[in-house]
């Protein structure tokens, strides 16, 4: 099979077989669409690829390059082979001896319960804001992805039940329950809803066009919101989920909740937010133990504790 058929053929098996999200495809096709332009020149069929071409590959993208971007694109690599090698394209697998750079994760950020409070009441008291407001309420209310946000329809809700259906990545559905301010605010944009331009579409939520709201939209409300509520340019739709999910841990839910709340496939995603949690601990230890010196401090300085 030549390189560029098989590209295609592990593309095809992602959207239609592994359903995975458009941005993934996206993603797994830049990268591929670059590791068969550089070995192409040297093989022209994937039974002949071994792994010094794909170390050449990546020594030519390394360059200045971040690790993350290193590491996706050997995580792309190593997916394509691996595919291969179970259809029996290839005898055996060349990226089983790649090695993916340390990538150190970023904590999400962190907004306190009160932070997070006062940006949602920057889009209440005017009848324009009634989608600003649904939009930050379903954000941290049910701790959605954006992308997941945009995507839902009328019917993906139902308020008597006080509960949606999130599409989430892999096209996987889940129930969310809809907390008491999220239910309200939703009821009151339906009632909206019905004199909006485009309010025959599917969509639950529409623009000022009476189109589907889109990310970038959902981004500046957000990001306004921020200004308004908190003072903060930074704020994007996902530190609203990522608030969700500390908040709830901070309360006394449990991991797993949290993980089926949210739609994570991993628990060890899910265990990111005990970090945060344990930040937010160590700063009112240290405000309110008398002997409690500087934790944070003598740790980011790596000195022993006090006794």
């Amino acid at each position: 099979m030549r390189l560029s058929e098989a590209k295609d053929a592990f593309l095809r098996h992602l959207e239609a077989e592994r359903r995975a999200s458009p941005n993934t495809v996206a993603a797994y096709r830049r990268d591929l669409v670059q590791l068969v332009a550089a070995v192409e020149p040297k093989v022209e069929i994937v039974q002949a690829i071994e792994t010094l071409h794909l170390r050449a590959w990546l020594g030519q993208i390394a360059r200045g390059a971040a690790s993350t971007t290193v590491a996706r694109k050997i995580a792309a690599a190593k997916s394509w082979m691996r595919w291969l090698h179970k259809r029996g394209h290839i005898v055996k697998n060349p990226a089983d001896l790649l090695s993916s750079p340390k990538v150190r994760r970023k904590l999400p950020t962190l907004m306190s319960a009160e932070v997070t409070s006062e940006v949602i009441a920057s889009a209440e008291g005017q009848k324009a804001e009634v989608l600003e407001k649904v939009v930050v309420e379903l954000l941290y209310g049910c701790g959605l992805r954006v992308s997941e946000l945009v995507t839902l329809n009328l019917e993906s809700v139902d308020v008597n039940e006080a509960s949606l259906r999130a599409l989430g990545k892999g096209n996987k559905e889940r129930l969310v329950p809809l907390g008491g301010h999220a239910l309200a605010a939703l009821r009151l944009y339906l009632n909206e809803r019905q004199a909006m331009r485009g309010s025959d579409s599917e969509a639950l939520l529409l623009g000022p066009r009476g189109t589907r709201l889109n990310v970038r939209a959902v981004q500046r409300i957000v990001k306004r919101l921020g200004l308004l509520g908190a003072g903060r340019g930074d704020l994007h739709p996902h530190a609203l989920r990522h608030a969700c999910a500390t908040h709830m841990l901070e309360g006394g839910a449990d991991l797993r909740a949290i993980q089926e709340l949210l739609g994570h496939a991993s628990l060890s995603t899910t265990q990111r937010y005990t970090h945060l949690s344990m930040e937010q601990l160590t700063r009112v230890y240290d405000a309110a133990h008398p002997l409690a010196g500087n934790t944070a401090q003598r740790k980011l300085a790596g000195k022993p504790e006090e006794r």
